[in-house]
Order: structure tokens, then sequence, then C-alpha cells
């Protein structure tokens, strides 16, 4: 599933569409296609795992999921979820979820929780995390309400740099570790950006897809573990559990 790094990218690559106005609108996508033709897009905006593509009165919010991709002038040889034609040429969508909203992205967001925004507010994290004091640190960072855009890499690799143990329970975090924990995320994210766009992201992993711990020398844990059951890799050692 494509994480907040990956999302702004997708914006950055797509940035030639603002202005475009829509002739066209083909694919099988849930939507009301015909109130897209006709409009121009106003702007590209990215909200944790969500790409959101305005028009002067509504928004299409397109998820990823585990396996969507796009191309923009160009096409796959599957059948798009949804196609977007303008008279200089299209952009296509593929194995996603797109929905149609009325209104404004800033009707429905709060960019102060994304990770990836210049808007992220640390501190509003931290005070949601007082709430969740029962909750394992794994689940914590893939809450999208709080944290979004993390995703499992990034909640893999941070709680690494942070040398937190993923079944720790947040109530039981120092202080100090708590802060921690909210600035790897927020640092490895635009890491994560950084080496994604020059494809050396795989490169850099310490824990994910690894065997050993880079810092102990020793065999890697890896578990499905928290609500969702992700795949989790750590290093019994040198990451603290707080219980």
């Amino acid at each position: 599933m494509p994480e907040g790094p990956s999302i702004l990218i997708a914006k950055e690559k797509l940035s030639e569409l603002k202005g475009k106005k829509i002739i066209s609108v083909t694919g099988d996508a849930k939507i009301d296609m015909v109130r897209i033709i006709g409009n121009r897009i106003t702007d590209l905006k990215s909200w944790g795992k969500h790409f959101l593509i305005c028009f002067p009165k509504f928004f299409l919010r397109i998820h990823f999921m585990m396996f969507g991709t796009y191309r923009l002038n160009e096409r796959k040889a599957a059948h798009p979820r949804l196609r977007l034609a303008y008279k200089e040429g299209e952009v296509n969508f593929y194995t996603c979820i797109i929905t149609l909203h009325e209104g404004l992205p800033a009707d429905f967001y709060d960019w102060e929780k994304d990770i990836m925004s210049h808007q992220w507010n640390s501190r509003k994290a931290k005070n949601s995390l007082k709430i969740l004091d029962k909750a394992m640190v794994c689940d914590v960072l893939l809450d999208q309400s709080i944290f979004s855009g993390v995703g499992n890499i990034i909640k893999n690799e941070s709680l690494f740099r942070a040398r937190i143990h993923p079944e720790s329970r947040v109530g039981a975090l120092p202080p100090v570790k708590v802060t921690a924990m909210i600035k790897e995320a927020h640092d490895y994210s635009f890491d994560f950006y950084r080496w994604k766009k020059i494809n050396e992201l795989s490169k850099h992993f310490l824990v994910y897809e690894k065997s050993d711990c880079p810092r102990c020398k020793i065999p890697l844990v890896k578990k499905y573990i928290g609500k969702g059951k992700r795949l989790t890799c750590f290093c019994s050692n040198c990451q603290i559990l707080y219980r």
C-alpha cells in the first residue's frame, strides 16, 4: 500500500494536470462521471494515503489500496478505474478506490495530522496518544487519524530508529520515548520521500525485509502483530519493550 511519501510524489509527478479542462471521463469507478466533464482541475493535494484531484466545487479522492497505480499519457492493458482526458493528454488510474465528494478538501481534512504536510502538528499527535495508553505502539503509528500517511515500512523503520519494541504500550513509554517515536516517524517519512524519488528506498532499509539487526548483529524477529496483524520486524535486544 503506498504510504504518504509516495502519494506526495504522485502529486508532484501529475502536476501538469492543474488547470486542465476535462473533456472525457471513462472507467468503471462508481461515481458521477458526467459531473466531471467540462470542469477544470484547480489543484492536486495529498493527505496521508489519499490523493485528491480538486475541481471548483468538488474533488475526487483516490485511495491506491495495495496495488493501485496511475499512468500519465500512457495506458496499461487493464481497464482503468478512471480515465480523465483533456486536450493535451490523459491520466489513468488502476486498481484503486475512487470517490467523489462535494465541497472542498478543507471541509474534510485536517492537514495538521498529515505526516508529510508543512502543517503537521507533533503536539496534536502527542495529545492524541494520551488517551491510548493501553494501545501498542505498532497500532498507534498506523492510526491514520493521528499519523496520516504512516504505513508499515515507516512504522518498522521509525520504531527501530527510536529503539522502541513494537509491542510496547503507549502509556508505559517514558516521555522522552514518546517524543522520539513521533520525531522518528516524521523524520523517516521525509527520508522515505527523498530516497523514493531517486529509487533508493530499499537500499536504506534497516529492518524491513532484512534478516539481521544492523546494531546487534543478531537475527531480527518477524511477527504479524497488532490489530491489523501487519508484518513487524524488530530487534529483541536493542528495541526496548515498555509495559
